[in-house]
């Protein structure tokens, strides 16, 4: 058997011969091609230099060329690339044990309180711990149902300054940027669910601890999203050229001392607000009963790591732009924004909002939002992946303590699997007729993000309160510019600006909030 650490040897996609086309086909298979030639590496920095931003882009354009399964060096780190739909299903049933840990970066060390996060920890018995609380104690149905009044009025304070903004009743169209709109409202629900506070307000200068904390959001959110160089070339973490170290090193200090705050105010007030049952405690309050139980295993320390990255950077800039992307593509998509509406205006009754509950009877618009995810994927590249024992992927041979970078960008718009796989087609998912196809924006496999539930909630509601209760339209006819932005998450390059004004079926309900 050929070694990929060889050679990166390409896979071609055959689909196997079928009758009928119409039919769904069975997995496909690949064929060995002749070895072609591989980028060319250079001493040291290996492909480092090939890459440009958005880096997803430029592996599905080597993946293009070169084949679905490539092996790269990213500085003294092989990294083995994958961008086809069964490869990534291969990876995450066959190999998910072998791909189950992550590669512990050294610019990560500070921000993941020593790789002891959910999203960080190494495979093992601290991860599954922390795995067990995420999805049974705090990310359930049960318990998301049970904090449903938290979503439903940060949904409402949304569409209430919307309609103030765009000039109440019988007003006109106005200009709005919906970015910091959509920030404050996941934020929101996020610190809410988590400590039971609110942080973002309109008048940010009116609070001296909201304006501290939306700092610290902001710069932590820029940390995550920088690429260290120094992570694959070591000489250059004693340089620190590119200043994160310095960065990383104020905003470490700046999150512990808001964050330990956080946790003694909860302490001294023995809960937070609407803690009346265990399904209604922050996760503060029901990460300090288990503390109560073992006080040695959970620390204040493991109280931050499970906080702040966990739940809150993961919960709240995905789920914002995913909120960004889906108005973006109805606004170039008028005829896709007409439908949902109509669908909301069948089944939800006049004088009032649309809520949760509502969700599952609207399939249109679930529908647009997994549209949304295929096209505009907030993770484009699935957290990495380290291979912890040797494996096979597709025929080859994958070494221990390889990095594993899945495309789901690329993945998601490969016309093998996939009709039309740039044309924005809600319709696509209607009645299972999506099933051939692979979205995997959550990932898959035993490390997915727990938090599917709870983005799927917030994001239903009020992109279909924000389609419900206002008219909207493009500024100056031009369509939106979709260009991309370059961060670990997939940002709008250009923040989106639209036009809006009420409805005038929604005026009466909305002046009432």
């Amino acid at each position: 058997m050929e070694s990929i650490c060889s050679y990166p040897r390409p896979l071609r996609f055959v689909p196997p011969p079928s009758p009928c086309q119409s039919l769904p086909l069975p997995l496909p298979f690949f064929k060995e091609e002749p070895i072609t030639p591989k980028p060319s590496s250079l001493p040291i920095i290996g492909h480092l230099h090939l890459f440009k931003k958005p880096l997803h882009r430029t592996l599905a354009g080597l993946s293009a060329r070169y084949g679905p399964a490539l092996l790269l060096r990213f500085g003294s780190r092989p990294v083995v690339v994958v961008s086809s739909a069964p490869l990534a299903e291969e990876c995450f049933t066959k190999n998910d044990i072998a791909f189950a840990n992550r590669p512990q970066l050294p610019s990560n060390r500070r921000l993941t309180y020593n790789f002891t996060t959910l999203a960080s920890a190494p495979y093992g018995p601290h991860w599954r711990n922390l795995r067990r609380i995420a999805t049974v104690e705090l990310l359930s149905s049960a318990r998301l149902q049970s904090l449903s009044d938290i979503r439903a009025e940060e949904v409402r304070a949304l569409m209430s300054r919307l309609f103030r903004e765009s000039g109440g009743r019988h007003a006109e169209f106005a200009k709005v940027e919906l970015k910091p709109r959509l920030f404050g409202l996941t934020l929101n629900v996020m610190m809410r669910t988590i400590a039971g506070k609110k942080y973002y307000r309109e008048n940010m200068a009116s609070s001296e601890e909201s304006a501290q904390f939306m700092e610290m959001v902001e710069q932590l959110l820029a940390v995550v999203g920088a690429s260290n160089l120094a992570d694959f070339l070591p000489i250059l973490r004693v340089l620190d050229f590119q200043g994160l170290n310095r960065r990383i090193d104020r905003l470490d200090k700046k999150r512990d001392e808001i964050l330990q705050g956080l946790i003694d105010e909860h302490r001294r007030k023995g809960g937070g607000e609407g803690e009346e049952s265990s399904n209604k405690k922050t996760i503060i309050g029901v990460l300090h009963s288990l503390q109560d139980k073992d006080p040695e295993y959970y620390t204040d320390q493991f109280i931050k790591s499970f906080i702040t990255k966990t739940l809150f950077v993961a919960g709240t800039d995905t789920s914002t732009e995913t909120l960004e992307w889906a108005m973006s593509l109805l606004l170039n998509n008028p005829e896709a924004l007409q439908k949902a509406r109509l669908e909301i205006d069948a089944w939800v009754a006049e004088k009032r909002l649309l809520e949760e509950h509502d969700l599952p009877k609207l399939p249109y618009l679930n529908g647009i939002i997994n549209e949304t995810l295929r096209l505009c994927p907030v993770a484009p590249l699935l957290l990495p992946h380290e291979s912890q024992e040797d494996s096979v992927l597709g025929g080859y041979d994958i070494p221990r303590g390889a990095i594993l970078l899945v495309n789901a960008w690329a993945i998601h718009r490969d016309p093998n699997v996939w009709a039309e796989p740039t044309k924005f087609m809600p319709e696509r998912f209607l009645g299972g007729r999506a099933e051939r196809g692979m979205a995997l924006p959550f990932g898959m496999g035993r490390r997915k993000c727990p938090g599917e539930g709870l983005a799927m909630r917030v994001t239903g509601l009020a992109l279909g309160a924000m389609i419900q209760c206002f008219e909207w339209e493009r500024v100056g006819g031009e369509e939106v510019d979709m260009s991309e932005g370059s961060a670990v998450t997939l940002p709008k390059a250009i923040p989106l600006v639209a036009m809006c004004r009420p409805r005038q079926s929604t005026a009466e309900v909305l002046g009432r909030l």
